[in-house]
């Protein structure tokens, strides 16, 4: 290893997650073909005295090792480079926030409050409002699972941090997005709307398909709750359009998810129980637990399928769902019903 290979392979990681980020085809492939030296190159990073440099290119992977379900990867590299580097500069606030967050996909609560507690401490000494809400956007992801009422006041505190900012600045973003899901959890039906409405025209209009997908399939849930089941089933069709050409199966679950919220909704219980399995076959291959709001809607609809198929037939149709290929399991849901 050496600087100007270090920096390429930075380079490449750097254009795979804004790949990513575009939905664009074979987005990991690039990463995935070079992943030891990668590897390597943190190493390296570190053993040089260049932990900024370690700790940018570890963000960067971020995405790759949640699609490529190499969460554990992430996390022992963070945890060692987190304990070995030192310096307090925005790239420390940011990796600090990024393991945390890839944690939280985990269901490592404890650690990802602590890591986005660090960050948020770091980045109120360096005055940046942007990583602030990065934080603060973490800590309430954390605190939706016990206070939905101080995740909100959280993501209050990070928008007026950010007022001045533009609402596609990633801290911002990142605070925005989670203020709708709070305000869903929360029952304010209207207010999610208005934010995941205003968030998904802002990625049309500047062709930000990852955004597109999230809102999409957060807006479901929404328009779900509020009864209007045909523009539910749209918008999360929209999202596992998306979702299939992002090929992250953990997110795709998510989606699934979504989807046989709305399909039991309508009636179709046996094809939404079928849909509920398929789901949460996918999510634990992909080493994931259900987020707040997603936990939620699991248990919602697991409910109401449980009451109107009984035990035996639920538990048959959700194995039915299981034994689904992802890519054979898309196509099952992106099929018309029936």
């Amino acid at each position: 290893m050496d600087a100007a290979t270090a920096a390429d392979l930075a380079g490449i990681a750097e254009e795979s997650r804004a790949r990513a980020r575009r939905v664009q085809p074979d987005a990991t492939a690039p990463v995935e073909e070079r992943y030891p030296e990668l590897l390597e190159a943190l190493d390296w990073h570190l053993a040089v005295g260049q932990p900024e440099q370690a700790l940018q290119l570890a963000s960067a992977l971020v995405p790759f090792w949640i699609a490529t379900t190499r969460i554990d990867d992430g996390d022992a590299w963070f945890s060692r480079a987190l304990a070995a580097a030192a310096g307090d500069g925005a790239a420390r606030a940011r990796a600090l926030h990024d393991h945390g967050y890839l944690v939280f996909w985990t269901g490592r609560y404890d650690l990802a409050q602590q890591r986005f507690a660090d960050s948020l401490s770091l980045a109120k000494d360096l005055g940046d409002g942007s990583l602030q809400a990065l934080a603060l956007a973490g800590l309430a992801r954390v605190a939706l699972n016990s206070d939905v009422g101080e995740a909100v006041r959280l993501l209050r505190h990070a928008d007026a941090i950010t007022r001045e900012l533009p609402d596609s600045d990633h801290g911002r973003s990142s605070a925005l997005h989670v203020l709708g899901v709070a305000l869903q959890m929360s029952g304010d039906l209207q207010a999610a709307r208005e934010v995941m409405s205003a968030r998904l025209s802002m990625g049309r209009a500047s062709g930000d398909q990852f955004i597109v997908w999230v809102e999409s399939a957060n807006l479901s849930m929404v328009e779900r709750q509020l009864g209007n089941l045909d523009r539910a089933e749209e918008l999360v069709r929209r999202a596992l359009t998306i979702d299939a050409a992002r090929g992250d199966e953990m997110s795709i679950a998510w989606t699934i998810n979504g989807l046989a919220a709305v399909t039991a909704a309508k009636g179709d219980h046996q094809r939404a129980a079928t849909l509920l399995g398929m789901a949460a076959a996918m999510l634990e291959c992909a080493g994931g637990h259900w987020p707040p709001d997603e936990r939620e809607q699991y248990e919602e609809t697991l409910a109401t399928l449980t009451t109107a198929l009984g035990s035996d037939v639920l538990s048959d149709a959700l194995d039915r769902g299981a034994a689904f290929s992802v890519k054979a399991g898309i196509a099952f849901a992106l099929d018309a019903p029936g």
